[in-house]
């Protein structure tokens, strides 16, 4: 894996040794961020990337000109390595890396942010419910975006705050926004 563009641009970021985890490809995510970058801006929005795993999509986000990206996963191994790739790269004060399991982070905590990132299992059970809570519980700012990939057993395109979807192989990503905001 590579950050594709922005300050970071053409660094690699690995993925850690004994965790499990299907990192967004290169392909899905330059798919993400065109969308971004075409409907909106990046720079100063804050991000968080729940199931962040590498940290993939908070450290594109970070490069492309976000003012900070608060990542969260429940592996200690992976959020030590994202730790550590912020060190790397220079970001550790744009970065907050936290060891949670990403539905008790958002029953345990508040904060409004201008993107939301999830890439939870696609087997996981809260993949439907996570929509409402980020939608109704204050985290997403007025017109923020909740991104969300998962596989084609779980199809959002007719919830009415789908504004976007799009399948990238096997991976679809299904944005998400407050009825009132516009793309």
């Amino acid at each position: 894996m590579r950050i594709i563009t922005g300050k970071l641009k053409g660094r690699k970021l690995s993925v850690p040794e004994n965790v499990e985890l299907r990192p967004t490809s290169d392909r899905a995510k330059e798919g993400i961020f065109n969308i971004i970058q075409a409907r909106r801006y990046i720079e100063d929005c804050t991000v968080l990337d729940l199931f962040s795993g590498t940290g993939n999509l908070g450290f594109e986000a970070i490069s492309r000109g976000a003012k900070s990206a608060i990542m969260v996963d429940i592996s200690p191994v992976a959020i030590k390595h994202i730790e550590k790739s912020a060190a790397t790269f220079g970001v550790t004060h744009q970065i907050s890396a936290v060891i949670m399991d990403a539905p008790a982070y958002l029953n345990r905590n508040k904060g409004t942010f201008d993107l939301i990132f999830c890439d939870p299992p696609y087997d996981h059970p809260f993949i439907p419910e996570s929509i409402n809570v980020i939608l109704n519980e204050g985290w997403l700012s007025e017109d923020g975006w909740y991104i969300l990939e998962h596989d084609v057993r779980h199809l959002f395109h007719e919830h009415p705050n789908c504004v976007f979807t799009k399948a990238y192989g096997r991976t679809v990503v299904s944005i998400f926004m407050h009825k009132d905001a516009q793309m």
